[in-house]
């Protein structure tokens, strides 16, 4: 996820028209797979560092002081996934924070999710710039780039006794990764499985437990997951979890996302995760940092409210469970507006917070009192 502006405006005009708001009306959609159980409830907490150390302050439903990993523990959350970069200019998120996080997240006894970005900034389906450090490398050289710098943070997670439960190869590559080298273009997925498969070596090197995902923004569309699952894996390229992103404001109804999910989940006989979502609790915004997403649209019939939020995030929860999904993230629940922890790793103090309506503490620290995780 990147909370960008031009982002809503680029997906909008693809994927809002594929809105049926009246079937969303009705709820999740049900089926005999009911009985599913989601195994991995995750959170994307990859900002919190940066607002503890600025000062946040998190409370739960009883307005106690708490640390954040116990409140969102305490609603269902057992599976924590943060993001790396490489290099970037803020010096957050890079390898030496998330080992220093990993500990904590541990030491909680969650599991621990590292989404490799392989890039200094944010990483999704309209960016994938790479880190300047490989800025003149070719596909040869990217794919030691990859192994290398792959097996580095796991073995170095594994060393300190954090060892990754699962690792995410790419950011929403819906159209590759390390432009534009690793760019599918004319449905050449060549070099693009070269890099997968260095990193998924790299991992399994390290840790042959650890569950490799791919992961993309293609719960919009069946015909979009299909183009490129079935590009990779005609290129042999191996996974553990297919993952998506899923915001229903960019990929359409629930009953489009169930039909998605159930597709992959059998086309490539992989479990599924959704290891992005989120949704407005206001339509307000906290700082001068205009929002991602405006909240006065909300879809799935659901106002921008708590009750709202929790509503959809339920929804989305039932969807994946009935469709035989395995895990549900929600995205940087803990990114309230914290003046100095902006969106820009360049620019982080002069930068606010796109998503400060997204999460799911309000500008205050109180947590959505109706908001769970479900099993």
């Amino acid at each position: 996820m990147t909370p960008y502006r031009s982002r809503l405006r680029a997906w909008a005009v693809a994927f809002l028209a594929a809105v049926a708001l009246p079937a969303a009306l009705l709820g999740p959609p049900t089926s005999a797979s009911a009985a599913n159980t989601l195994t991995m409830l995750g959170a994307d907490v990859s900002s919190v560092q940066r607002s503890l150390d600025l000062g946040a302050r998190y409370y739960d439903a009883a307005g106690t002081a708490r640390d954040p990993l116990d409140i969102l523990k305490g609603v269902g959350v057992n599976y924590v996934r943060l993001r790396v970069w490489n290099n970037p200019a803020s010096g957050w998120n890079n390898k030496a924070k998330v080992l220093a996080y990993a500990k904590t997240v541990k030491a909680k006894g969650l599991k621990l999710m590292i989404d490799f970005h392989y890039s200094d900034t944010w990483a999704d389906p309209g960016k994938q710039y790479k880190p300047a450090a490989w800025a003149n490398h070719g596909i040869g050289q990217l794919q030691s780039d990859v192994y290398n710098y792959t097996s580095d943070v796991c073995t170095s997670l594994r060393n300190q006794g954090t060892t990754p439960d699962s690792v995410q190869i790419g950011n929403e590559i819906n159209v590759g990764m390390l432009w534009n080298d690793g760019k599918v273009v004319n449905n050449d997925f060549t070099n693009l499985s070269l890099l997968l498969k260095a990193g998924y070596q790299a991992t399994k090197a390290c840790n042959g437990g650890t569950q490799v995902i791919i992961h993309t923004a293609n719960a919009d569309s069946m015909d979009h997951a299909r183009w490129f699952y079935d590009g990779i894996r005609a290129k042999g390229v191996q996974w553990d979890l297919t993952a998506l992103s899923y915001y229903c404001m960019w990929h359409g109804t629930l009953a489009n996302l169930y039909n998605v999910i159930t597709d992959v989940r059998t086309r490539y006989g992989k479990p599924v995760v959704l290891t992005e979502t989120a949704y407005p609790f206001t339509a307000a915004n906290a700082d001068n940092e205009p929002n991602a997403i405006n909240g006065t649209e909300p879809c799935a019939g659901h106002q921008a409210s708590w009750t709202g939020q929790a509503t959809e995030f339920s929804w989305v929860q039932d969807t994946a469970r009935n469709a035989g999904a395995i895990g549900v993230f929600y995205w940087e629940p803990t990114w309230y507006a914290v003046p100095g922890n902006g969106w820009d790793p360049a620019n982080i103090n002069g930068t606010g917070n796109q998503w400060d309506n997204m999460a799911v503490f309000n500008w205050t620290g109180q947590v959505n009192p109706s908001i769970r995780w479900r099993p």
